[in-house]
């Protein structure tokens, strides 16, 4: 499970772009599967290839409702954003749309900010060729869950490969949990300051023995923190696709 935010009338949906990552692996698990099958077919081996039981021969990404689909899917793995439309979508699914935070506005340490998403809870989807995925009975509704901690740092993670674009995010105190992923970090005012990206751990620089094992065992000690993806990006990548979003 993972998360997004819609951001305006339009149903257009701003998420982390792993969340898509099953689109880049279905094209490359069919051309092996095709070469696999070809090989099998020609009674020869296929050099460096054998079956494999973890390729992905479906793929379906259900965005919350039924009878509604993403078109127009633009996805930027390095700065790990996402946009969609939700088609068909009727504006009153949603009681009010976002405003985003005005990165010139001081992004600053020491803010309250809240993730939002729907972690802790577990199913397994069932699958049938020709049918499709089905979810189980109590999969939903997901619970929501919320996560507060306050901002820390500006992070840049370099440049993009064509040096045209910052990687950026904003560091929280808090980690981002699994099924929080392409979800909103926003402050008291529920002004969306950043789309959760992914949990990195630092080092505290000590490692306390650990009871009860061998003489030298030890437990190093790490800090978990939240990555979003800065709102400077956000906005940015938004403006280039020409979505439309409020800014507060």
């Amino acid at each position: 499970m993972g998360s997004f935010v819609v951001v305006n009338e339009e149903g257009w949906i701003v998420t982390a772009a792993h969340a898509f990552g099953g689109l880049r692996t279905i094209p490359v698990h069919k051309k092996e599967i095709a070469a696999y099958e070809a090989g099998k077919l020609a009674r020869k081996k296929v050099p460096g290839l054998r079956k494999n039981p973890k390729w992905v021969v479906d793929h379906s990404v259900w965005p919350g409702r039924d009878g509604v689909r993403l078109e127009g899917i633009v996805a930027n793995f390095e700065i790990d954003l996402a946009i969609a439309r939700l088609t068909p979508f009727e504006p009153a699914w949603v009681d009010r749309y976002p405003n985003l935070k005005d990165p010139a506005d001081g992004v600053l340490p020491g803010t309250s900010l809240c993730r939002l998403g729907f972690p802790f809870h577990q199913f397994t989807p069932t699958y049938e060729k020709g049918t499709g995925f089905r979810l189980p009975a109590g999969a939903l509704p997901a619970p929501l869950f919320p996560l507060e901690g306050i901002m820390t740092r500006n992070v840049s993670a370099g440049l993009t490969a064509d040096r045209k674009r910052e990687i950026k995010f904003i560091e929280t105190s808090s980690p981002g949990l699994r099924g929080q992923s392409g979800g909103p970090l926003f402050d008291q005012a529920g002004r969306v300051w950043g789309i959760q990206s992914r949990t990195t751990h630092l080092p505290l620089g000590f490692s306390p023995p650990v009871p009860g094992e061998a003489k030298n065992a030890v437990e190093h000690q790490f800090l978990n923190v939240g990555w979003a993806v800065h709102p400077e990006v956000v906005q940015a990548f938004l403006k280039e696709n020409g979505v439309k979003f409020d800014v507060a």
